[in-house]
């Protein structure tokens, strides 16, 4: 008889990432101490301008705290966005993208200015280079499929252009093999930061 341990999952509240065995999290509660959740150490900035309070940190602050102020930029001094926020084409340059094409570099965009930008990124940094596809789905509802995918993990999220949380985490498993052939078109490519750039001739 085979025994597996049921229950041992841990998952990060924010980005919901399987938290991977023996990998530090701290714990934050989202309703003033009923009931703590863990965070991966990713998105504990994120828990925090969320107004979550961590475990063991006093509950009655005086002032809110002032988010740490970074170096100055000039780059951000001028305007300029970070290259996170940086849209992937210019538009000389999609205007000449099919509609298909159009939809890809969209839904890329919108992932690439969401919380799960950063998640993909750190994985990243610790297991390595992941192959990444792109794909549009058929239907109404206009929704965008993006895989990224390691040796021994993967992740797909669901983005929905014109939903009020536009990008999601529908799906997540540990074997690539486990992926349907239409999502394994590796289309596209992860940048240091996270970012997803789909490979389209013409960017």
């Amino acid at each position: 008889m085979r025994v597996t341990k049921v229950g041992t999952e841990r998952h990060c509240a924010v980005c919901e990432r399987t938290l991977l065995m023996g990998e530090r999290s701290v714990r934050y509660s989202a309703d003033a101490g009923e009931s703590y959740l863990d965070v991966c150490s990713l998105c504990q900035e994120s828990a925090l301008e969320y107004g979550w309070h961590k475990e063991g940190a006093p509950k009655t602050p005086t002032l809110p705290v002032e988010r740490k102020r970074g170096r100055f930029s000039l780059a951000t001094f001028l305007g300029a966005k970070p290259a996170s926020l940086q849209p992937i084409a210019s538009d000389p340059v999609l205007r000449r993208l099919s509609e298909t094409e159009l939809s890809v570099v969209d839904a890329a965009d919108i992932f690439n200015g969401s919380q799960y930008r950063r998640t993909v990124g750190g994985i990243a940094k610790s297991v390595g280079v992941p192959t990444v596809s792109v794909v549009p789905l058929s239907g109404v509802n206009h929704e965008i499929v993006i895989t990224v995918a390691w040796d021994i993990s993967w992740y797909q999220y669901r983005v929905t252009p014109d939903s009020a949380s536009p990008v999601r985490l529908a799906e997540r498993g540990h074997d690539p093999a486990e992926l349907e052939g239409a999502y394994t078109a590796w289309n596209a490519h992860l940048e240091d930061d996270g970012r997803v750039v789909p490979e389209i001739a013409r960017l």
